[in-house]
């Protein structure tokens, strides 16, 4: 499985791009414009809320879905098992933290932006009758979406006490048209190739992992793959200690017609009961 490192200025990075996605479900940017000192300043605030107590206050809104989850709060489809991880849901109207600085609302901006151009070149190099069922241009579906969402998470240590069955984050595809990650602040990310096997992703610093969701697999008819995907628990190779990671997930307003059978905010509801997040 070779995930494709992009320069993001290149001429050809809209075809090499898209053309990563194609055949993986994944790919690498590197030489973007987001600022390393920005992921770092917000990591290093979210640090503080994870190790404070203070974050109860914040618990999530069932209904708004905004706020911070706890520990054992969300199962990937289909496993039984909790995800060995908390983490705290940040929208531009949602609740957050007073003493946040306005880093993390830099961040989602910056990362929105950066995301209408990528829908762009993903669009431009999809073939004719694919993009002929979409029902808006991809990048104007995301615009005024209020369900763009960039899950802050913390994966803590294991204690020895868990389920046994319970991983830093099972084996899943993401719900959403795309999503950008900025790098991890540890390894553990893999993803799976068509014949079943696992492979790293890498988590340098700078680069910013891309994948396809399954949103954006059901507006193409299942021309683009969802990959899965998991993150692995510590072991030999990684040290038992907190990981933190950013997923910016790219949904649609909710009206949009994803395809004859779904709506995004049909879609999204349907999804939140399966991963345990909506009763």
């Amino acid at each position: 499985m070779k995930v494709a490192k992009i320069r993001y200025n290149d001429k050809d990075a809209p075809a090499a791009f898209t053309k990563s996605l194609k055949e993986t479900g994944f790919g690498v940017i590197v030489d973007h414009p987001i600022k390393a000192q920005l992921v770092e300043d917000v990591y290093k605030e979210w640090k503080v809320f994870f190790n404070s107590e203070s974050k109860h206050q914040y618990l999530f809104d069932p209904i708004n879905q905004d706020g911070y989850f706890p520990l054992g709060t969300e199962n990937a489809k289909g496993y039984s098992a909790k995800d060995h991880k908390e983490f705290f849901h940040f929208y531009s109207w949602g609740k957050k933290p007073p003493d946040l600085s306005d880093n993390t609302k830099k961040l989602y901006d910056s990362l929105v932006e950066m995301t209408s151009l990528l829908l762009e070149w993903i669009e431009i190099n999809t073939p004719h009758d694919v993009q002929s069922n979409f029902s808006e241009p991809l990048k104007n579906m995301i615009k005024d979406s209020r369900t763009n969402l960039l899950r802050v998470i913390h994966y803590p240590p294991f204690l020895g006490d868990e389920d046994s069955k319970s991983l830093r984050a099972a084996a899943h595809e993401d719900i959403n048209l795309i999503t950008l990650l900025v790098a991890g602040t540890r390894p553990g990310l893999e993803a799976k190739d068509k014949s079943g096997n696992w492979h790293e992703i890498t988590t340098d610093p700078g680069t910013i992992i891309v994948n396809i969701g399954d949103m954006l697999k059901e507006v193409s008819g299942g021309y683009y793959p969802s990959t899965t995907h998991r993150v692995v628990n510590p072991s030999s190779e990684i040290n038992n200690d907190s990981r933190y990671s950013m997923p910016l997930f790219l949904h649609p307003r909710d009206e949009v017609k994803l395809s004859k059978n779904y709506t995004a905010n049909t879609y999204l509801k349907e999804r939140l009961l399966e991963i345990g997040l909506k009763s």
